[in-house]
C-alpha cells in the first residue's frame, strides 16, 4: 500500500450551535488540514497522485472556506461547523474528486487542526 499526504492552510470564522461556553460566540481559527491518500498501485511515471493534483483539488475546498464564517456555507446552515464535521466535509468532497485519478486510489484520513495543540481527524 502506498500513502501520501499534504498540508495546507486556510482562516476561517464560526460558532457552534449549542454548544455551552466560549466556542457558541463567534470566533476565528488558522487551520491546518492534512489529507492522506491510499492506493495499492502507481502509475506509469511512479506517483500514486501528483502531489500537485492533490493540492489543486484541496485547494477548490479552501477556496470556499477561506475567511468566511463557515456558518452561512452549505451544508453548515445546518451541520455544526465543529473540527470533526469540517474534516468530514473535505473527505467528502475529495472522495469524488479523486476519481479521475490514473490509478484507483482513497482518501484514507482528514485531519484538521484548530490550534497547534487541537485536531479532529476524520478516517472512513
Amino acid at each position: 500500500m502506498f500513502e501520501i499526504s499534504v498540508q495546507q492552510t486556510f482562516s476561517a470564522g464560526h460558532a457552534l450551535r449549542e454548544y455551552k461556553g466560549k466556542c457558541e460566540n463567534v470566533h476565528g481559527h488558522n487551520y491546518r488540514v492534512e489529507v492522506t491518500v491510499a492506493g495499492e498501485a502507481l502509475n506509469r511515471i511512479g506517483l500514486l497522485v501528483d502531489f500537485t493534483d492533490l493540492k489543486r483539488e484541496m485547494k477548490a475546498i479552501i477556496d470556499r472556506l477561506d475567511h468566511q464564517f463557515v456558518n452561512d456555507l452549505e451544508p453548515f446552515t445546518k451541520l455544526n461547523p465543529s473540527a470533526e464535521n469540517i474534516a468530514r466535509y473535505f473527505y467528502d468532497e475529495l472522495q469524488g474528486s479523486l476519481r479521475a485519478n490514473e490509478v484507483p486510489v482513497a482518501v484514507t484520513q482528514v485531519r484538521l487542526w484548530e490550534t497547534d495543540g487541537q485536531s479532529a481527524t476524520f478516517r472512513p
